[in-house]
């Protein structure tokens, strides 16, 4: 029997956040070679501290990186490593780092990518009579609740809109007391399944050197107050945690080294849902840890849109090679309107859920995913150049229809 009257925490970090920062960058690699090719393959690790940028993992772009042709240049054509740099630069520099410890001009850079493994190209690519594998085993979960419009926790729906708040702000100058770095953390009562209220909130935000600490608890406090709906602030104010530790002035990657794929609850349902283990950021879409997380969430949201659950779980396998997905499960968490072994039958005719078929249906090919690297890869809004296509409810007739 599920508890109906519980509290809940989720939590969320900034565009800034080290971690942030890597994911960003190396989604902002794979975009590079999207753009140059559609049918890329890039595997692309970021690791970022004081001053230090660094890339590493494979990749595979005819147009960019050939051995054979660029023997001179370890495979690479000319201007790509220029303009791979440049690309990362800019990442660095649009979310506003230009400090000391970690500026987008002046930190030392290294890219270490090099060549996918062909024992790795043999098992997943498409030839002959074999259709495309999967990059590799694992296992994808999808999740979507009615809590909020967005079909999202509102635990952590919450958290991520205060940090966008806050960088809104940082970026047009309103707030140019902010840094980039920054973390939040709100816990709200649920009453009959249903959140009413935060009972605690957290952010700790890098701030201008020695800028005073009230006043800028009382901003951030401002802050909560209008992303959350009306009546919703902890009444106590000893519930409002805001820099707890005091200063914050050394931040981002000059505070803590970052490293692309370590924040995959934040990325995805802030504990709300399981987590399959696999980060999406570095890595094209041909790799179902990404791809098919991206279809789970899609399928969950269009059953929950659809009206037959006000909760859904979904989770898909895979074998390194296999086209075909091992198993898929649904479970509406006992809030169903039709049973979950039917929607098990009807979602493969729906959508074909092998690597190919779901790239195909959610058009994912194309340079979309650096903005999906920070506040959150679900419950965005679909951008009309196909950014965020899996968040899209264009399946929901075909869903009532079927079922």
């Amino acid at each position: 029997m599920p508890r109906r009257n519980f509290i809940f925490t989720s939590e969320s970090v900034s565009e800034g956040h080290p971690d942030k920062v890597a994911d960003q960058i190396s989604d902002a690699v794979v975009d590079y070679f999207l753009g140059k090719d559609p049918q890329s393959r890039v595997a692309c690790e970021t690791m970022v501290t004081t001053q230090r940028i660094l890339l590493a993992g494979e990749i595979r772009c005819a147009p960019c990186f050939d051995e054979q042709k660029y023997p001179d240049t370890a495979g690479w054509a000319p201007g790509v490593r220029d303009e791979i740099e440049a690309a990362v630069r800019k990442v660095v520099r649009d979310i506003g780092y230009e400090q000391t410890g970690f500026h987008w001009n002046s930190a030392h850079y290294e890219n270490h990518l090099h060549g996918q493994s062909a024992h790795i190209a043999q098992g997943v690519d498409e030839s002959g009579n074999k259709d495309e594998g999967a990059g590799d085993q694992g296992i994808m979960f999808g999740y979507a609740t009615d809590e909020t419009p967005d079909l999202m926790p509102a635990t952590l729906d919450y958290s991520h809109k205060i940090l966008q708040r806050l960088a809104e702000l940082r970026h047009s100058g309103v707030a140019p007391f902010l840094e980039p770095d920054a973390k939040s953390q709100v816990t709200l009562a649920y009453e009959n399944e249903v959140p009413v209220r935060a009972v605690k909130l957290v952010v700790s935000t890098q701030h201008a050197a020695g800028y005073d600490q009230a006043k800028l608890r009382d901003y951030v406090k401002g802050v909560m107050a209008d992303v959350l709906p009306d009546g919703w602030m902890p009444a106590d104010d000893a519930d409002i945690y805001v820099n707890p530790t005091g200063l914050f002035e050394i931040g981002g990657p000059d505070g803590d080294a970052g490293l692309t794929g370590r924040k995959i609850i934040v990325d995805t349902y802030g504990g709300a849902a399981p987590h399959g283990g696999g980060a999406f950021s570095g890595k094209d879409p041909t790799k179902v840890d990404r791809s098919a997380a991206y279809m789970c969430r899609y399928l969950a949201k269009n059953i929950v849109a659809a009206g037959l659950a006000k909760r859904c779980t979904i989770q898909i396998s895979y074998a390194i090679g296999v086209a075909e997905p091992l198993s898929l499960h649904v479970d509406l968490h006992g809030t169903g309107t039709v049973g979950e072994d039917r929607l098990e039958a009807v979602l493969p005719a729906l959508v074909r859920l092998t690597p190919k078929g779901i790239r195909t249906h959610l058009q994912l090919n194309r340079p979309i995913y650096r903005r999906s690297a920070a506040y959150g890869h679900f419950g965005r809004t679909p951008d009309a150049d196909g950014g965020f296509s899996w968040e899209k409810t264009d399946l929901v007739e075909a869903l009532r229809a079927a079922v």
